[in-house]
């Protein structure tokens, strides 16, 4: 299975964001966390988050860019189970089995946006509130040229094997 990984370019979602996903943190779109949001409500960072921020299955902090990444079953339950977790505790859902319910969700939707996407293949998120409140999203994607060889480093630090 394919599922979102948090990838950083710069500091820049340290920055946006009231918290940032870690790099390498697993990810899912958290469009459903803003359920029954007004747009009044949505200021600052809040907006940001909103506007442009995968959620962060541990931390709960957002990144702007996903990066699709291979992953097992061993992984998606871990995420199930952690996502379930502060859904209950943050959230206040009735009970664990329900929070585990919306967690599947998630990460069943994660995995369905990155099923047709080669691993390495980047994905934004924008987000907006309809006219009825509903939270409406569009994926974009950055694909991984086929020749390019990823294990290159991309800048120097000035060293002698730069």
């Amino acid at each position: 299975m394919k599922l979102l990984r948090a990838i950083r370019f710069d500091a820049s979602d340290t920055q946006v964001f009231a918290r940032a996903a870690e790099p390498d943190e697993w990810l899912v779109s958290g469009a459903g966390l803003y359920h029954g949001i007004t747009d009044g409500e949505l200021k600052g960072k809040l907006r940001q988050a909103f506007a442009n921020g995968f959620l962060g299955v541990g931390s709960f902090g957002h990144s702007t860019f996903a990066c699709v990444a291979l992953a097992d079953a061993g992984i998606a339950d871990a995420m199930e189970g952690e996502l379930a977790r502060q859904i209950l505790e943050r959230y206040g859902a009735p009970d664990l089995e329900a929070a585990r319910g919306v967690a599947r969700d998630e990460i069943a939707f994660a995995a369905d946006l990155c099923r047709d996407l080669a691993p390495g293949t980047l994905v934004t998120v924008s987000r907006v509130l309809d006219a009825d409140g509903s939270v409406r999203e569009a994926f974009r994607t950055i694909r991984p040229s086929g020749d390019a060889d990823h294990n290159v480093r991309l800048w120097s630090d000035g060293g002698d094997d730069a």
